[in-house]
Parts: structure tokens; sequence; C-alpha cells
């Protein structure tokens, strides 16, 4: 089953800034092979259910081995089985509505 998700992985016991971690993830989720979208507070991830679940996974374990004593993650998860959609259908129907809109 194909899936979007928003994915915002937080490591806890790190000290204020964790983009060295934002980062090793993103590591993970490129080398799985996975459509994504980095945004400021998260990452979408589009992809097979298993490949997505097992990303994220492997996000948690990297975050733990650079030396996070707690990994807190927050997901949205979509999923639709009346047609195929990708991240960028989404958006894209979203700023056509925008453009035929009356102010």
């Amino acid at each position: 089953m194909q899936v979007i998700v928003d994915l915002c992985v937080i490591p806890l016991g790190v000290g204020v800034s964790v983009s060295e971690y934002v980062a090793a993830c993103e590591r993970v989720l490129q080398a799985a092979g996975l459509k994504t979208h980095l945004h400021a507070y998260g990452t979408d991830i589009e992809g097979e259910w298993d490949a997505v679940f097992a990303a994220v996974k492997r996000c948690h374990e990297v975050v733990h081995a650079l030396g996070a004593p707690r990994v807190s993650s927050t997901l949205r998860v979509g999923t639709r089985i009346d047609r195929a959609q990708t991240m960028e259908d989404k958006v894209r129907s979203v700023e056509e509505k925008l453009r035929h809109t009356p102010t």
C-alpha cells in the first residue's frame, strides 16, 4: 500500500540544536530510495508502507547511535485506495483552487 507520511523526529537530551540528527535521518530516507520533501518542521515521505516504516525505525536507530538517549517522533499518515496520488498532486490541487478562488 502506498503511503504519504509527515515525519518529525525529535532527539531528546542532546541540547538545543538538532540539525545534525535531522541530517542523519534524511540520509537514512535517501538511502532507502524514498521520495522526500524536507520542510521546516519535518519531512514528507512517499512510498510503499513497509519501506517507509522501516526507514522511520532506522531513523530512530541512527539518532540513538549518534548519542540521543531518547527520540520522540510525530507522524501523520495518509493512505488512499480510490486512486494514486503523490505529494505533488496534493499540493497542486490546493494551488489550483487558490488561483481560481475569488478573494
